[in-house]
């Protein structure tokens, strides 16, 4: 069964900005000469890797709104001055989900499959509409 995760991205104004800062991201590893991949550090380990690894997907809330998601990769161990952390590795490619209002949480949760909102698939009315507009469509149902 697949699980995925959903997370805060504290400071993105909007999906193009999240993904602005993940390619800047990218490329300051490339010139640094290190591997080019976007990881998100958090302080525990997901218990349920396995369900997580099985197609799990990490949903980006931004401005109170599940707004896109990027697969995840890998669950990496990791130590900083002797206390151990998580590195959840995920995709690059970064695919927009139908709007979904959310509250404000803190660090990261479970989302269950069916709680998760759908893509929004290239091409379908409304995915090139400001964002401001695509929530305000899904606030009434027509989104």
């Amino acid at each position: 069964m697949t699980i995925h995760i959903i997370k805060l991205s504290v400071g993105s104004e909007s999906v193009d900005d999240l993904a602005e800062w993940q390619a800047q991201r990218l490329n300051q590893l490339k010139r640094k000469g290190q591997k080019p991949e976007l990881v998100h550090i958090t302080r525990q380990m997901p218990k349920r890797a396995e369900e997580l690894l099985n197609g799990g997907s990490i949903y980006w809330v931004i401005k109170g709104w599940i707004c896109a998601r990027q697969r995840l990769l890998e669950l990496r161990p990791l130590v900083r001055d002797g206390v151990p952390y998580c590195g959840l590795v995920y995709d690059k490619e970064m695919m927009r989900v139908s709007p979904r209002p959310r509250r404000p949480f803190q660090g990261w949760r479970y989302l269950n499959r069916k709680d998760a909102p759908p893509d929004m698939s290239k091409g379908i009315i409304g995915n090139d509409m400001p964002e401001d507009i695509q929530r305000e469509l899904a606030l009434l149902g027509l989104l």
